[in-house]
């Protein structure tokens, strides 16, 4: 890696890590992260989980069927605050695809105490939106860091 390009995050085993740091920007009137910024962090992490594995959306984008991903569900157990300053990890394993279906569990960490944790469902779909199946070799790129069946 580039030291001037920002850092994707590693895999530790079937596990994707993404440091964030929390900005003033990312908090309320408390100092407090506002809620909705936990989406942007779990994005960033299942996007760079893939970038780390080699998986580009703008590759995606530009193959002769292209391909892109939407988020389908979504729910989050928040269960402590971060606040500004907070040096955060945003912890991802891609559990199983079913047909055009991704499932993927997600943490947010303060050092070993939970933040937040999401069970992500997202599909994987054609540029005019209908849900399709992912390219030839993507799953087979990313099998290996499923969970056991």
């Amino acid at each position: 890696m580039n030291a001037t390009e920002p850092t994707a995050g590693w895999l530790e085993g079937r596990e994707h890590v993404l440091p964030v740091r929390i900005y003033y920007e990312d908090t309320d009137f408390t100092g407090v992260v506002y809620h909705a910024n936990y989406l942007r962090y779990f994005e960033r992490g299942r996007s760079d989980f893939l970038r780390v594995c080699g998986v580009s959306h703008t590759a995606l984008a530009e193959l002769p069927e292209p391909a892109a991903f939407a988020v389908t569900h979504m729910a989050i157990d928040f269960k402590r605050a971060a606040r500004v300053d907070d040096a955060l990890t945003v912890r991802t394993t891609y559990d199983a695809v079913k047909g055009p279906r991704l499932f993927v569990s997600q943490r947010i960490l303060r050092g070993d105490e939970l933040i937040a944790q999401a069970q992500v469902e997202a599909a994987c779909i054609s540029l005019d939106g209908r849900a399709r199946r992912p390219p030839p070799g993507l799953v087979e790129q990313l099998k290996p860091l499923f969970s056991a069946p």
